[in-house]
């Protein structure tokens, strides 16, 4: 349940701290949030309110795990991950939607009512489809009729006989959705929303560039499915500057880690802004957005890290250049 003093806003402010960009995403995954439990009250009070799930539309590498796990952080509730390509594999899909609900028991500590107010990210939700000109993909097909049920919300059986409650559970699905783009410029180019001068310009271009379910049935998920994700943001490409302040602004930013290992040393660690723009430039290059910025730094700050704590007379490590060795700076003797 949300504090009283829980806002949207208030959301929003905290992802801030942790999540460069998407301002769009946050604010849309914010309300979904603080609806999302506001309900859960309103169905004690009131009786049954219908949950709305979420979809989250964006390449690899966006962000979007990062958000979910600094939404239930938080939030303070149990928070895990599956990935729907792996569940289109196996051919014991309930068995391993089970494993998955099991595990969030276990972030809850085994309290199954705390688990029951958890969030369950879903990766890779694209992949359940086939491709274009084949028939639809069976296995990922029967993936999404088996979440269908514990996404509306059921009762679920472990093999040693506890129950839990997906009622009040939020899942939240993802995935790149290669394509989507072609097909929304197609059936959006028809029945636009006619516009006069007294309309809200700003609101008539949002509902229009809203991804519709029919966008998403043809794409490849079954109009039962779409029916479960009636809330959906998407993530844009970041861009070189918000890649390279990925690295260093967020609170838990990997540059901050790294001055703390070097401080408890004793040694000043400085890199350059310049460092960090190298390091986006090459994860442009690879592709793969934040996802590889961790492994490149990380390389670069090793072999420094192998020395320091042998040569305790090095004070100040600068970091100039991604194709500079680093300076060491040591105490006068």
């Amino acid at each position: 349940m949300l504090a009283k003093e829980v806002t949207p806003s208030l959301i929003v402010r905290y992802l801030d701290q942790y999540v460069i960009g998407q301002e769009a995403a946050k604010k849309v995954l914010a309300v979904a949030v603080y609806s999302h439990y506001r309900k859960i009250s309103l169905v004690q009070q009131a009786g049954n309110v219908a949950k709305s799930n979420v979809l989250l539309i964006g390449n690899s590498g966006t962000g979007k795990t990062l958000m979910c796990e600094t939404l239930s952080r938080m939030l303070g509730v149990p928070f895990v991950t599956a990935n729907a390509t792996s569940l289109a594999q196996t051919q014991y899909v309930n068995q391993e939607i089970e494993a998955a609900l099991l595990r969030l028991i276990d972030r809850a500590g085994g309290d199954i009512a705390r688990a029951q107010l958890g969030i369950v990210f879903i990766d890779e939700i694209d992949k359940l489809k086939a491709g274009k000109g084949e028939a639809r993909v069976t296995s990922g097909e029967s993936v999404q009729h088996a979440l269908l049920k514990i996404m509306e919300g059921a009762p679920v059986k472990f093999e040693d006989g506890r129950y839990i409650d997906t009622t009040n559970i939020l899942f939240i699905c993802g995935g790149a959705f290669v394509g989507l783009e072609k097909i929304m410029s197609k059936t959006h180019g028809f029945g636009f929303i006619a516009t006069s001068d007294s309309d809200d310009q700003n609101i008539l271009e949002r509902l229009n560039k809203r991804v519709k379910p029919t966008d998403l049935f043809e794409f490849g998920l079954i109009p039962e499915f779409t029916g479960r994700l009636p809330i959906v943001a998407r993530f844009d490409d970041l861009s070189r500057e918000m890649l390279a302040r990925i690295m260093s602004v967020p609170k838990n930013a990997i540059y901050r880690q790294f001055v703390d290992i070097f401080r408890a040393e004793g040694v000043d660690l400085v890199v350059a802004p310049r460092v960090f723009e190298q390091i986006a430039e090459i994860a442009i290059e690879y592709k793969t957005g934040a996802r590889s910025l961790r492994g490149i730094f990380e390389e670069l700050i090793t072999p420094v890290l192998y020395l320091v704590p042998d040569n305790p007379d090095i004070v100040r490590v600068e970091i100039n250049s991604l194709f500079e060795e680093p300076q060491l700076i040591r105490q006068a003797s």
